[in-house]
């Protein structure tokens, strides 16, 4: 069973359960240390959720919520959803997914957005199915050097 929750306190547990999780998701960017979680957690345009498994106690997940006003309104952007490879398949990513979509209806937002690589395919298939539509869009990237 999953529980999952917003983060307020960064403890030396999350520090670690970040070690362990970041370079499932991304292989070019070191973990997030104590103080670059502190600055996460204190900013109030991101909610940081984790999920736990309540038997262990383990963090076998976590997912980025921004939250942020634009003029055409309050937008919510899902980011850094990783779920640890031996709780994939668990309910996990739907978990924190529905916890982050929640948040955002609770705080304004009429639409939540994400971005997935097509290789992600279990990803991608759970997003459609909690009710993610893909949009006919372009994603650009500038990259600084």
């Amino acid at each position: 069973m999953i529980h999952t929750t917003e983060v307020i306190e960064v403890d030396d547990a999350l520090v670690a359960a970040f070690a362990r999780l970041t370079p499932q998701l991304s292989s070019s960017n070191p973990p997030p240390d104590y103080n670059e979680l502190s600055e996460i957690v204190a900013n109030p345009a991101t909610v940081l959720f984790i999920a736990r498994d309540v038997l262990s106690g383990e963090i076998v997940g976590t997912l980025t919520l921004a939250l942020f006003r634009i003029p055409t309104g309050l937008r919510a952007w899902i980011e850094d959803v990783v779920v640890d490879q031996h709780a994939r398949g668990q309910g996990v990513g739907a978990a924190l997914s529905e916890a982050a979509v929640e948040r955002a209806v609770r705080s304004g937002a009429r639409t939540v957005d994400l971005t997935s690589r097509p290789s992600r395919e279990a990803a991608n298939r759970l997003y459609k199915r909690i009710g993610f539509m893909p949009r006919d869009t372009n994603v650009y990237r500038y990259e600084v050097t």
